[in-house]
């Protein structure tokens, strides 16, 4: 579905068109993804109030930074999809699209008459993605799902904490975006499917818990097979052995994580402590997790013993993982950042450039697209409706007047 701005540049993502119905992060960040590489993504919100996400914020002005990010490289249209009218407008969009992606509670589409197959009558080829909290079936269906019920639901929040304390959450809306790259590779892979193998169009079915559950490492095979249900350990984990977060002698912290047997023998070359490797509690990984409270002790009084930068001097000339625990000011400034470009700044019309994310990853042969600032609500209905459409200023007219958009 080649749209005439993907004529003008060869990105990578040239020619698909993408309808993106979605709400708040999951559904509408999957879209964000396909824009930042070059689709066209049509953004279709409620008409006046628009994305909830619009209104969260933080703001700047009138601004909210959260759609800023998250809405990126879009288009906005305004359509009310209750309506009849509404309706009929997005089935005659879909015969312009590649894509449409929701993650609307399991049914909702069905009650403004706008099921799949009804899509599929106007484009055989058109893929529909649907996101939501607990998927289309099963007996959990109906319910709502947000970022933190997936990660309850899914496994991780209660292994993630200390034991003696209630589970925590993790800082970023991780199930949300972790939901959206699953997302953005389901959609890739039924646009392959359809494109090389003549696969025609399909529905995807794709569960936030899921998107949890599925990387949550050897949880459920260890129970299913050894019977262990894995509690809240802290900062340790079951892979690193030694392995904390360690305080440093200027009051930072710093991980320090080893696994292999390799690196165990580098670290006790680095820390003169080369009785460890004849140490029979130490010979294996799965000695060394059993006896990770005796080396993490260990560590840690070497490390508060000495000098950051000589701990870093160190740590690199034995080429062991290490990182210290970063803040956002630490990010923006780091040279190893700015060397890669990871942030860049986005110039909003309002208020100016924003520093974000950049686009990720990075390819070697393909150019790398401008970062568009997110839309203002509804400001590309004239070029869509009309342009893509053919609809005149008169039904324009009339489809404001009674609210369709």
């Amino acid at each position: 579905m080649q749209s005439n701005d993907a004529k003008k540049e060869n990105f990578l993502l040239s020619g698909l068109r993408i309808l993106d119905l979605g709400t708040m992060v999951a559904g509408p960040v999957a879209c964000t993804l396909f824009g930042d590489f070059g689709a066209e993504v049509i953004k279709v919100e409620v008409p006046k109030r628009g994305d909830t996400v619009r209104d969260i914020g933080p703001f700047v002005d009138d601004v909210c930074l959260y759609w800023s990010v998250e809405n990126r490289n879009k288009k906005s249209i305004t359509l009310d999809l209750r309506t009849a009218e509404g309706r009929d407008l997005l089935l005659r969009l879909v015969e312009h699209a590649d894509a449409v992606v929701e993650n609307f509670r399991p049914g909702t589409l069905e009650k403004w008459g706008l099921p799949y197959a009804l899509m599929k009558e106007h484009n055989p080829n058109l893929i529909l993605l649907r996101i939501s909290g607990f998927g289309q079936t099963g007996p959990y269906r109906a319910r709502a799902g947000y970022d933190r019920i997936a990660l309850a639901f899914g496994g991780v929040m209660g292994i993630t904490g200390f034991p003696d304390r209630p589970p925590v959450k993790i800082g970023t809306s991780i199930a949300d975006y972790q939901t959206a790259i699953l997302g953005a590779f389901a959609l890739m892979m039924a646009i392959y499917h359809r494109d090389v193998h003549a696969g025609g169009g399909q529905e995807i079915d794709l569960a936030m818990y899921e998107s949890i559950a599925r990387f949550t490492d050897v949880l459920i095979p260890t129970y299913d097979r050894l019977g262990r249900i894995r509690q809240r350990r802290g900062n340790t984990h079951f892979a690193s052995a030694p392995g904390e977060h360690f305080l440093t002698s200027d009051g930072r912290y710093i991980i320090l994580t080893i696994s292999a047997n390799a690196g165990f023998e580098r670290l006790c070359h680095a820390m003169q402590r080369p009785e460890w490797l004849h140490d029979p509690r130490f010979r294996s990984h799965e000695s060394r997790w059993e006896h990770v409270d005796e080396l993490n002790k260990a560590v840690a009084e070497w490390i508060l013993s000495r000098p950051v930068q000589q701990i870093c001097d160190i740590l690199d000339e034995a080429k062991l993982a290490y990182s210290f625990i970063y803040n956002v000011e630490d990010m923006v400034n780091d040279p190893h950042y700015q060397a890669r470009g990871t942030i860049t700044s986005v110039i909003d019309p309002k208020i100016g450039p924003i520093r974000m994310a950049g686009v990720i990853p990075k390819f070697s042969n393909a150019p790398e697209q401008e970062i568009r600032p997110a839309p203002e609500l509804g400001d590309c209905n004239e070029s869509i409706y009309t342009g893509l459409l053919g609809l005149s200023p008169e039904d324009l007219k009339h489809l404001r007047e009674k609210e369709v958009i």
